[in-house]
């Protein structure tokens, strides 16, 4: 499966080239590789490839997959410079699994001033009965801040990000 992120969380069109992330299944789990724009915002002070709390804070790719059912989901974070969390949640913000040890590697080209990333989403990892999947980038400092989604929030819902 392949996506691309279009819009703002609210539905407005990004104006730069779209985050990408391609979902291939392997034996072992799901493999990820993300190809995104570099924003070069300031660095994590993490290690590349240890988990990192509060990535989101920071230049990230986040996926989502959720058993609308029983309301688990899994919420994966990538950065460009190496760091990563995973999350298992038993429902809305109620984690019971933090820093899941995960392999993710990135890169960054800026010359082009794009960054790649490759993980591998083990399927213990996946909710039983996943049926719903969503992807988000956030990039920017301050009033620059920027939230992306593949599927966009209806702008009646919210007014402004769920952080």
């Amino acid at each position: 499966m392949e996506f691309k992120i279009l819009s703002s969380w609210d539905g407005d069109e990004v104006s730069h080239s779209p985050v990408e992330m391609k979902l291939t299944e392997t034996s072992v789990g799901l493999r990820l590789a993300i190809s995104a724009p570099f924003f070069d915002d300031p660095a994590p002070s993490g290690k590349a490839g240890d988990p990192m709390w509060m990535l989101w804070e920071y230049e990230v790719v986040e996926l989502f997959f959720l058993n609308s059912k029983s309301g688990e989901y899994l919420e994966l974070e990538y950065g460009p410079h190496g760091q990563h969390l995973g999350l298992l949640f038993k429902k809305w913000r109620d984690f019971w699994k933090k820093n899941l040890p995960l392999d993710f590697s990135a890169s960054i080209n800026r010359k082009d001033n794009t960054w790649s990333g490759s993980a591998l989403i083990p399927w213990d990892y996946l909710p039983l009965g996943v049926d719903k999947f969503n992807a988000y980038a956030i990039h920017g400092c301050g009033d620059e801040r920027q939230y992306e989604a593949l599927f966009h929030v209806p702008k009646s819902k919210f007014s402004e990000p769920d952080l």
